[in-house]
């Protein structure tokens, strides 16, 4: 599991005072960084090996301004081109959100996507929880 806290922001809310569903995906893609650096150690986005195929956020409850937030990554899913992160926000220790992030490990010059090395599906698997 990795876990990274994120302090939302005053603009991070909408006219409600909740902190606005398009954070999530935010915090989600910045708590995945240390899952990228399984396949690029350095984060070279010039030869980067990952999609985004999927996401879907399920919100169990409010989210509030001024109250740091924990979320915690881990894997779900390897199959041979892809895998699945599951992700939980907590605040105040309540669940306010889960994502699930289809990711696939994709070779951008060929346009297509490519079998994920026994050796990366190692690392992963070490993180499901």
């Amino acid at each position: 599991m990795y876990k990274k806290i994120f302090s939302p922001g005053f603009s991070d809310t909408d006219a409600l005072g909740h902190i606005n569903n398009t954070v999530f995906p935010y915090w989600f893609e910045n708590s995945r960084i240390e899952i990228f650096r399984i396949f690029s150690r350095e984060l070279d986005l010039n030869n980067w090996p990952l999609i985004l195929a999927k996401i879907t956020i399920d919100f169990k409850h409010q989210c509030y301004y001024g109250v740091e937030v924990e979320v915690n990554s881990y894997i779900d899913k390897v199959g041979n081109s892809s895998f699945v992160v599951l992700q939980e926000v907590f605040q105040k220790n309540k669940l306010v959100a889960v994502g699930m992030s289809t990711m696939v490990h994709f070779d951008h010059k060929k346009n297509i996507s490519i079998q994920i090395p026994l050796e990366i599906k190692k690392q992963l698997l070490i993180h499901q929880k």
